[in-house]
C-alpha cells in the first residue's frame, strides 16, 4: 500500500464519527469508489462528481483504496490527512490505486479486467502515537513507522492476511515499506511508531450496483 501524502499528526477532527458506518452508506462508497476506477481505468479525464447530504460521508476521515484481482493485488493507495469529505477522499483515492500506484506503472488495470476486480475500502482512525509498540493488537491496530524521510505503514487486514506475530508486522514494515533495519522500531530512538484502526469492507465488482 502507498501513502498518497504524508500525514500530519494531529488531534481528532471535530468531524470524526466513532459509529461505524451502516450498510447503505458503505454501499454508496463502494459505488463511488467503483464509479471512479472505471473512468480511471477508461481513461476520462475526471470521475463523476460526488456529493452527499449524510454527515459519516462528509466527515474528514483518512482512507485506503485496495483493488485485487482474485489474490493479486492490482493497486492500494491510501491518505492519512483528510483534505476532503470522505466521499471526495474514497474517489481519489480510487483513481490513485487504479492508475497512479507506481508498482504497476508497467501492468496497469485493463477495461477486460475490470469485472474480476475485488474493491476494499479502509476508512481510518485518526493515528496515536506509540511509546510500546507491541501493545497493538493484531487484526484490529494497523502501523505507521517514520524515521525522517522514510516511512511505511501496514492495514490491520495485513497482519491477519499474513499471520505474522506482532515483531514480524512492526519488522516486515521497517524493512519493506520504511526501508529500515529490522528491529529499528525497538532499537533506533529516532524511529516513530504509530497506530491506527480502520473499519474496512469491500465487494466483487459485479456486486456493486451503480
Amino acid at each position: 500500500m502507498r501513502v498518497h501524502q504524508e500525514p500530519k499528526i494531529a488531534k481528532k477532527s471535530r468531524f470524526w464519527y466513532d459509529a461505524e458506518m451502516d450498510e447503505n452508506q458503505r454501499q454508496i462508497l463502494l459505488k463511488t469508489a467503483k464509479q471512479a476506477v472505471h473512468a480511471a481505468v477508461r481513461g476520462y479525464q475526471r470521475p463523476p462528481a460526488v456529493s452527499a447530504r449524510d454527515p459519516h460521508l462528509l466527515a474528514h476521515r483518512g482512507c485506503f483504496v485496495t483493488l485485487k484481482n482474485g489474490q493479486e493485488l492490482r493497486g492500494c493507495i491510501g491518505q492519512f490527512d483528510p483534505d476532503r469529505p470522505l466521499i471526495e477522499m474514497v474517489s481519489r483515492m480510487a483513481v490513485s490505486s487504479a492508475a497512479q500506484d507506481p508498482r504497476f506503472a508497467g501492468d496497469r488495470i485493463t477495461p477486460a479486467e475490470l469485472p474480476q476486480l475485488y474493491l476494499e475500502i479502509s476508512v481510518l482512525s485518526p493515528m496515536e502515537k506509540t511509546d510500546n509498540p507491541l501493545e497493538l493488537q493484531l487484526g484490529v491496530h494497523g502501523i505507521y513507522i517514520t524515521d525522517g524521510y522514510r516511512s511505511g505503514c501496514f492495514l490491520p487486514q495485513v497482519a491477519t492476511e499474513t499471520g505474522w506475530t506482532k515483531e514480524e508486522f512492526l519488522d516486515y514494515c521497517c524493512v519493506h515499506k520504511a526501508g529500515l533495519r529490522p528491529g529499528a522500531w525497538r532499537k533506533d530512538p529516532s524511529v516513530r511508531v504509530f497506530l491506527f484502526t480502520a473499519e474496512v469492507f469491500g465487494a466483487a465488482w459485479e456486486q456493486i450496483e451503480v
